[in-house]
C-alpha cells in the first residue's frame, strides 16, 4: 500500500509543481526535478519506498531510449548528416576535451575528468525541441543545426554508457581486452539488428497490425522493447542500449509512427518518475551551503557550452548568427546526463559531493534555458552586427536594376525562381545553407550565400536596386529583422513577406512590409476551398468567396496597421495578368471591341508582347496570341476576366 501512496504523492505533487512552472514558462523537466527535491529525503520526506520508485524510473529510461531509437530514421539522418556528424561530432569532442583539461588542471584524476566531459557534452533534447517547436523555429537554419547536434548526442549516449565501466576499470580485465570484447559484442548486435530489421520485425509487425487490435499491437511493441533490453543485459551490455536497439528495429518499419504514438504516453509518465527520482537525490542543504560554487560552476558550464557550440557550428561554415543561436539553445546540461551520472556513481567515477554539485548545476542550467532562448535574438543581432562590420557604400555590379531579390531557397523560393525564369525577370537568391548554395549554383541558379539579417550582405545582393524583395524563410525573428533592414536600405521597393502565423502580420507591416502572406490563414482558405468543392459548388463561386474572405480576412487581421510609403490605400484594388492562348477567340479583337470595363469590370493598362512592353495600349490595336494583358480591378473580377479572356468567350 505504501508504494501506491508514494505514486499518488508523486503524481499529485508533480501536477501542482509543473502547473506553476508552466505559468512561469519554465521547463516541465525542471518541475519534475523540483518535485523530487520537495518529496525526497532532503525535503518533506513524503516518499518512503525509494527503491520501488527507482524501479519505475528504470522503466522510464528504457522507454526513453526506445523512443529515441524509434524516432531516428535513416532518411532524417541523411538529411541532417552535416549537422549530425559534423556539428555533433565536433561539439561533443571539443566539449569532452575542454572539460577534461579544465578538470585535470583542478587536480582531478584522468578517468574522472573524461567522465566529467561526458556529462557536460550532452544537452537537453526535450527542452530544446519543445522550445523550437513552440516558437516555430524547428525548420530554421539554427533549428535544423541544433536538431542535428542533439541527434548525435542522443546516439553517442549509448557508447558513453558502454565506455563508462571501461574508464572506471570495473570490468575485471585488461582495458584493451575489455574494449575488444565490447566492440565484438557491439558488432554482433549490429548484425542482428540489420537482419531482424530487414527480415523478422516487419513481418511480425505486419501480422500483428493486420488484426487491427490496438491493444495487441501495443503489447507486441512493449514486449519487443523489453525483450531486446533484457537480451542485451544478458550479454553484459546495458538495458538502455537494448532499448535503443529495439527502437531502431521498429524505426525502419511501416508502423514506426503508429508504435511511437502508442508508446509516448507511457514514456512520458515513467520518464516523469525518473526525473522525480533524480530530484530526490538532490540535497537542498548542500545547495544552500555551497551556493556560490554552484552559481559560478553553472555560469561556467552555460557560457562554456554556448561558446563551444558556437565554435562547432562556425567550423561548419555557418554564419555567426546561426552559430550563436545554436549556442544559446544548447547551453544546458541534458537529461541523458542524469542517466549517465547514475552509471558513473555506481562505477565510482563521481563522489557523493561531486554528484550533488552536478545535480545542482544541471538543474540550474536547465532552468536558465527559457531565459537564454528569449534573450538570444537581440543579443545575437548585436554581436552579428559588430562582427560583420559597417555597410559598404557601393552595390554589387552584377545586380540588374529592378531585379527580384528572393531571400530563402525553400519551396517558395524555388517556385519564385522558376516563375522568374519563365517571365524573364532578373533575380538573385540569398540562402543561408552553404550546401544548397553550392549545389544550386552548379545547376545555374543565381544564388548567393549570406545572412540576410546583415546590411552588408543585403547591399552586396543588390537590395538598393531591387524592385521587389520577397522574404520566404521560416525564422520569425530573422524575418522581422530582414524586413526592417530592407525597408531602411530601400524605402521604395515592394516587400512581400511570408510568415507562418497570423499574429505576426501586424508587426511585419509596421516594420515596412507591403504585403504579408500568413501560411496559417492561407492554409485555412485552402481547406475551405476543398470543403466547398466536395459540396459541388461552381468553381467560380468558390473563387469569388475565397477572394472575398481573403480581402475581408486580411483587413480584419491587419486592424490599424500603418501604411508604408509603397502601399496604395485601396484594399479592394488588385492587379493581374492574363495570357491569351493560341486558340482564344479574343485574339484579333481590340480592347475597344471587348469593352472590358463594361463587360468584365476590369481595366487594361499594359500589354507585354514578346520583349516589348506596351503601356497605355491603343484601344484599336488587335490583340495577338501569347499577349500578356495586365488588368486592374477587384480580385474576384480579375479571376472572372482571366477565365473569360483566356478562352475568349463572351461575358453574360
Amino acid at each position: 500500500m505504501s508504494i501506491l501512496t508514494d505514486i499518488v504523492v508523486i503524481i499529485a505533487l508533480s501536477t501542482a509543481v509543473v502547473y506553476v512552472f508552466q505559468k512561469l514558462k519554465l521547463p516541465s523537466i525542471v518541475g519534475f526535478l523540483v518535485t523530487g527535491v520537495l518529496a525526497g529525503p532532503g525535503g518533506f520526506g513524503a516518499i518512503t519506498e525509494i527503491h520501488a520508485v527507482e524501479l519505475f524510473a528504470e522503466v522510464g529510461v528504457i522507454l526513453l531510449l526506445f523512443t529515441i531509437g524509434l524516432e531516428l530514421s535513416p532518411r532524417d539522418l541523411l538529411r541532417l548528416r552535416k549537422a549530425v556528424l559534423g556539428g555533433g561530432g565536433i561539439q561533443v569532442s571539443i566539449t569532452i576535451v575542454s572539460t577534461m583539461l579544465i578538470a585535470l588542471l583542478a587536480s582531478t584524476d584522468l578517468d574522472d575528468s573524461i567522465f566529467a566531459g561526458f556529462l557536460v557534452a550532452l544537452s537537453s533534447t526535450a527542452i530544446v525541441l519543445k522550445s523550437l517547436q513552440e516558437s516555430g523555429e524547428i525548420d530554421t537554419p539554427h533549428g535544423r543545426t541544433s536538431l542535428g547536434i542533439l541527434i548525435f548526442q542522443d546516439v553517442v549516449i549509448v557508447p558513453m554508457m558502454l565506455l563508462t565501466p571501461l574508464i572506471a576499470g570495473t570490468t575485471g580485465g585488461a582495458p584493451a581486452t575489455d574494449l575488444l570484447i565490447l566492440l565484438g559484442k557491439s558488432l554482433i548486435l549490429i548484425v542482428l539488428v540489420v537482419v531482424a530489421a530487414r527480415y523478422v520485425v516487419p513481418v511480425l509487425m505486419h501480422r500483428i497490425a493486420a488484426t487491427k487490435n490496438r491493444e495487441l499491437f501495443l503489447l507486441f511493441v512493449v514486449t519487443l522493447c523489453f525483450a531486446v533490453a533484457w537480451l542485451t543485459s544478458l550479454a553484459g551490455l546495458s538495458l538502455a542500449l537494448g532499448a535503443f536497439i529495439a527502437g531502431l528495429l521498429v524505426a525502419d518499419s511501416d508502423y514506426s509512427h503508429y508504435a511511437l504514438g502508442n508508446v509516448i504516453p507511457f514514456r512520458d509518465v515513467f520518464t516523469s518518475i525518473f526525473f522525480v527520482s533524480i530530484g530526490m537525490l538532490l540535497d537542498p542543504a548542500f545547495v544552500f551551503s555551497e551556493a556560490l560554487p554552484v552559481f559560478l560552476l553553472t555560469l561556467a558550464v552555460v557560457f562554456g557550452k554556448l561558446l563551444l557550440v558556437t565554435v562547432s557550428v562556425l567550423l561548419l561554415r555557418y554564419p555567426i548568427r546561426t552559430a550563436l543561436l545554436s549556442g544559446f539553445a544548447l547551453a544546458q546540461v541534458g537529461e541523458f546526463s542524469f542517466i549517465l551520472s547514475r552509471v558513473g556513481l555506481a562505477e565510482g567515477l563521481i563522489s557523493g559531493s561531486a554528484y550533488q554539485m552536478f545535480l545542482a548545476v544541471a538543474v540550474l542550467s536547465m532552468a536558465t534555458t527559457p531565459l537564454l532562448v528569449a534573450l538570444a535574438p537581440s543579443i545575437t543581432t548585436r554581436i552579428a552586427d559588430r562582427f560583420n562590420g559597417q555597410v559598404p557604400d557601393e552595390t554589387a555590379d552584377d545586380i540588374s536594376e529592378g531585379a527580384l531579390l528572393i531571400i530563402g531557397y525553400g519551396l517558395n523560393g524555388k517556385n519564385l525562381v522558376t516563375a522568374a525564369c519563365v517571365a524573364g525577370i532578373p533575380y538573385t537568391v540569398l540562402e543561408l545553407n552553404v550546401d544548397t548554395v553550392r549545389r544550386e549554383s552548379r545547376n545555374g541558379i543565381h544564388i548567393k550565400f549570406g545572412d540576410a539579417t546583415q546590411d552588408a550582405v543585403l547591399v552586396h545582393a543588390g537590395v538598393r536596386s531591387a524592385r521587389v524583395i520577397v522574404v520566404a524563410i521560416s525564422d520569425a525573428a530573422a524575418t522581422a529583422r530582414i524586413t526592417e533592414r530592407v525597408r531602411t536600405l530601400n524605402p521604395v521597393s515592394s516587400i512581400i513577406v511570408r510568415t507562418r502565423f497570423v499574429t505576426e502580420v501586424a508587426h511585419l507591416y509596421s516594420l515596412g512590409a507591403d504585403e504579408v502572406i500568413p501560411e496559417e490563414f492561407e492554409t485555412a482558405l485552402e481547406i475551405f476551398k476543398s470543403v466547398l468543392r466536395r459540396y459541388l459548388l461552381p468553381r467560380h463561386e468558390i473563387e469569388n468567396m475565397v477572394a472575398k474572405l481573403r480581402s475581408d480576412g486580411y483587413e480584419a487581421l491587419l486592424g490599424d496597421a500603418p501604411q508604408t510609403a509603397a502601399t496604395i490605400p485601396m484594399p479592394d484594388l488588385d492587379i493581374g495578368a492574363v495570357v491569351l492562348d493560341e486558340a482564344s477567340t479574343a485574339v484579333g479583337d481590340t480592347l475597344r471591341s471587348l469593352d472590358l470595363r463594361a463587360s468584365l469590370g476590369v481595366t487594361a493598362f499594359a500589354i507585354v508582347r514578346g520583349k516589348e512592353t506596351i503601356t497605355n495600349p491603343d484601344p484599336d490595336s488587335p490583340l495577338q496570341a501569347r499577349d500578356r494583358l495586365y488588368i486592374m480591378g477587384t480580385a474576384s473580377d480579375i479571376a472572372h476576366a482571366d477565365e473569360i479572356l483566356r478562352r475568349g468567350e463572351q461575358s453574360d
